[in-house]
């Protein structure tokens, strides 16, 4: 029975349902990066995004549209598909903010792009121009009043490092900054703390992630879950005064993406709404646990009888038994927790 009830609390802490970004605050939006879904149709992303609770999306060019349109989601897209895209958006609640990983070879290709982003209310477009393209972009953000954010993909790269993007971007107007990927930081080998503090003032849009390790082969975790100091980045956004939109980009392939996904959102939805200081603190907690025990048993009701429900009994009872430590290990800890206490003293 204690196993049980142990058990029973561990589901009810991974099991609460998502919370709408609305405790975000005001000037931060969270969206879905449909590369995430990049195996479903664009119109079947929309609809995970609406289940997910999130209001923004950003489209990756290539994505078959589906929902019974013919097509890929790219600037060859024509005016009548183009308007129902825009209409299932509309239908699910969803607004499409962003469009990347993407670019044009010449002057005609760009333009295409930028008319195509105008058409459907995108308002930045994520890319990784060449250095000589720059003049012409920053041109056309400007002509079109559509950002152009600068995207790091891993060393080697064009802009896998923060200079390189700062070096890009020298001489462009407010509308051409940084899409601030910091997963492929860490990859890259470079901190993603430090790499948000060298692009302050020029970040329009962040990929967030968090890794299980600081490694070239490292994979996308729940948000607070990893070695990214989540908290910490977002601490570094509130004391720039950023507004704008993190993207959810979760590239780990795994039977359980939509609840990681989820993870990431609550994760978001917790930790937003908090200080610079809490933060810091840790008080952001990962996603589907809470301080308030109130919450966790919130979920779990007795029936008419006052009898606790047979069917959360039963999802206790096939969960893991916590893992147990040998004696040895115990009595290791005990000896550490001796020493700290004589330092304190």
């Amino acid at each position: 029975m204690k196993r049980s009830l142990i058990a029973l609390l561990g589901v009810a802490l991974v099991s609460g349902a998502v919370t709408t970004a609305s405790a975000a605050s005001a000037n931060w939006k969270l969206a879905l990066q449909a590369w995430t879904f990049n195996k479903d149709t664009f119109c079947d992303t929309v609809d995970k995004a609406k289940e997910l609770g999130l209001k923004y999306i950003e489209a990756f060019p290539g994505q078959i549209i589906g929902g019974g349109m013919e097509g890929k989601l790219t600037p060859d897209l024509d005016a009548a598909t183009q308007k129902k895209v825009l209409a299932k958006l509309k239908s699910a609640g969803v607004t499409l903010m962003n469009f990347g990983v993407t670019g044009a070879k010449d002057e005609a290709g760009w333009t295409k792009l930028f008319e195509f982003a105008k058409a459907m209310g995108i308002e930045t477009i994520v890319s990784e121009p060449a250095p000589e393209q720059m003049p012409l972009v920053d041109k056309l953000a400007n002509k079109f009043k559509i950002n152009v954010a600068i995207h790091n993909h891993p060393e080697p790269s064009r802009y896998w490092n923060t200079d390189a993007v700062l070096a890009a971007i020298k001489g462009c107007s407010k509308r051409v900054g940084a899409c601030a990927d910091t997963g492929h930081w860490v990859r890259s080998g470079l901190c993603p703390l430090a790499s948000l503090k060298k692009l302050q003032g020029h970040i329009i849009s962040l990929h967030l992630k968090d890794l299980n390790e600081k490694a070239r082969k490292a994979h996308d975790v729940p948000w607070g879950s990893g070695i990214s100091n989540a908290g910490a980045l977002l601490a570094e956004m509130k004391r720039q005064g950023f507004s704008g939109v993190f993207a959810i980009e979760y590239e780990h392939t795994t039977p359980h993406l939509m609840c990681d996904v989820k993870k990431c959102v609550c994760y978001f939805n917790n930790a937003a709404p908090l200080s610079e200081k809490d933060l810091l603190a840790g008080k952001a907690l990962p996603g589907g646990f809470t301080w308030k025990p109130e919450d966790i048993w919130a979920g779990v009701k007795p029936d008419a009888a006052g009898k606790w429900d047979d069917s959360m009994m039963k999802i206790a009872a096939q969960a893991p038994a916590p893992e147990q430590k040998s004696k040895k290990e115990i009595k290791k800890e005990m000896k550490k927790e001796k020493k700290k206490e004589k330092k304190q003293k």
